[in-house]
């Protein structure tokens, strides 16, 4: 029960970086993190939605061209942490990045993500 609360907070915190517009951005984030979320991303540490709107919003905006985020792996919850694998692609097979992220669930809602990003690279695939 506690993945498949995990993964369907993480799935909407994902679709965020694929919304159809940048307005629907908080809307989806909101749905998958509280409101005090703390974020360790590639910049360091900083706390809540708006945040992790900019970071979504910054990646959206990737110099090669809009791209799409998907989740690659199962997500794995041995304690109250989950992780899970992600890749983001643009469209064209360009710039590649992949990572880790390990999160945090309270109340059914990400109350922390760090993440642990990978080189970019060309799309293979």
């Amino acid at each position: 029960m506690q993945e498949e609360t995990a993964r369907a907070a993480i799935d909407t915190f994902i679709s965020a970086f694929n919304a159809l517009e940048d307005s629907y951005v908080t809307a989806l984030l909101s749905q998958a993190l509280t409101s005090d979320v703390v974020f360790w991303g590639p910049l360091g540490r900083s706390e809540g939605i708006e945040a992790v709107e900019r970071f979504v919003l910054d990646v959206r905006k990737h110099p090669a061209g809009p791209g799409s985020m998907v989740r690659c792996s199962a997500v794995d919850m041995p304690d109250e942490w989950a992780r899970y694998q992600w890749v983001f692609a643009t469209p064209d097979g360009g710039p590649r990045l992949a990572g880790t992220d390990v999160v945090h669930l309270r109340r059914s809602l990400i109350d922390q993500i760090i993440v642990f990003a990978g080189e970019t690279e060309p799309s293979t695939a």
